[in-house]
């Protein structure tokens, strides 16, 4: 197994990236960010490439942040590339926190959503909090019959993850009580709910995805971007962006109490107590 933790290869006109930290279900911490974010560049900038597809190797999507491994988002350096923010490593508190939020979460999955040519997720089991906003700012997803999603942070007293695309994704209604009582959705209910473009058995998840992206890249490339550039216009004309700007703050209202009065900005949370919460 390659020791990145993110890898690239290019089947023909696909580019396959692949989040490679199995062992920790996925999880992302700065260097899978940054990696990732090398990786959609590199697809950007090949002309071969169509389409691109976002994997997980292992059991599972992507469990989330790294709040718990030992290569956790403990950053040394910070380059940033989402925002004109300061770099947060020598600051304190909001400030520290908000700065690199603002480019590592937030900022990213915008920049990835902006990618001018079609992604495709494909997802197969855990799809959690962090790793819903790698889902959601792709174009399209294919799940596994065994994937399930949830956003448990409110288990913090955190009003959504970060990439507060819930509302779009699945309608106001349905994301107050995927919020609110934390639990899984799993492949089906997000096919109904319209999360999900298809559900497919876990054995033909690679084949099938690889056949919707095959089906994609016989399209001329200009139509494809304008396509995508057109339907993400419309999204952000009902609200998505400013809907996602003003969470952002709330979102750090939330971080900044539980600073001041709990132990921590998760309010005690561990990355135990939050996969035992999504179960």
């Amino acid at each position: 197994m390659s020791t990145d933790v993110v890898t690239y290869e290019v089947r023909d006109a696909i580019a396959i990236v692949t989040m490679n930290r199995p062992q920790y279900r996925n999880a992302q911490n700065s260097a899978m960010t940054y990696a990732l974010d090398d990786a959609f560049y590199r697809a950007a900038a090949d002309d071969t490439v169509k389409v691109i597809v976002l994997a997980g190797a292992g059991d599972h999507f992507s469990a989330g942040h790294d709040i718990g491994s030992p290569g956790r988002d403990v950053d040394t350096t910070f380059d940033r590339r989402a925002g004109l923010w300061w770099d947060h490593v020598d600051k304190q508190g909001v400030e520290s926190r908000y700065a690199r939020e603002s480019e590592v979460y937030l900022g990213m999955c915008r920049r990835w959503r902006e990618l001018p040519k079609p992604t495709i997720a494909m997802v197969q089991g855990a799809c959690v909090a962090g790793g819903l906003m790698l889902a959601w700012c792709c174009d399209l997803i294919v799940a596994a019959d065994d994937a399930f999603f949830a956003d448990p942070v409110v288990r913090m007293g955190i009003p959504g993850v970060e990439y507060f695309a819930h509302p779009w994704v699945m309608g106001a209604r349905f994301a107050k009580e995927f919020l609110f009582t934390g639990e899984r959705f799993d492949a089906d209910r997000a096919l109904a709910l319209g999360m999900v473009n298809r559900v497919v058995p876990r054995a033909d998840l690679v084949t099938s995805t690889n056949d919707l992206a095959e089906t994609i890249a016989r399209m001329p490339r200009l139509g494809l971007a304008l396509t995508k550039k057109a339907v993400n216009q419309s999204e952000d004309l009902m609200g998505l962006r400013a809907g996602m700007d003003s969470v952002f703050g709330l979102h750090h209202a939330a971080h900044a109490h539980n600073a001041e009065v709990g132990a921590d900005s998760l309010a005690g949370q561990t990355a135990r107590s939050m996969r035992d919460s999504a179960r």
